[in-house]
């Protein structure tokens, strides 16, 4: 069974910041793409970045100046590096990947920020 794993959420005042991971784990042939979306209390899930099995990343334009997005492909992980966080940014982070080409998502991580 093929699991995504997240981690690093937490409390963080207006203008700090955080580091999110994601291990993947399991029996696992291949990853495509990595990808971090979020959903607000009350609000649809939406994407945040992309990590391509290249490499490539791609972040949504609303935080584009404020993330970076990283894998380890011998570890199987993905971070998220988020800087000068908002209280809009305050949502449960979820990692997704396409694991044997199958679409995974984790369990989420909550981010809160507030002073």
């Amino acid at each position: 069974q093929v699991q995504l794993a997240e981690s690093g959420g937490g409390l963080v005042q207006p203008g700090g910041s955080l580091r999110l991971s994601c291990k993947a784990s399991g029996t696992i042939f291949s990853i495509g793409d990595m990808a971090w979306y979020r959903q607000a209390p009350g609000k649809q899930r939406e994407w945040v970045a992309t990590c391509t099995g290249s490499g490539r990343t791609r972040y949504a334009d609303s935080m584009r100046d404020r993330l970076t997005i990283a894998r380890d492909n011998a570890k199987n992980t993905l971070d998220l590096q988020m800087n000068r966080l908002k209280p809009e940014d305050t949502a449960v982070y979820y990692c997704y990947a396409v694991i044997n080409y199958l679409q995974t998502w984790g369990q989420g991580t909550q981010v809160t920020v507030s002073s």
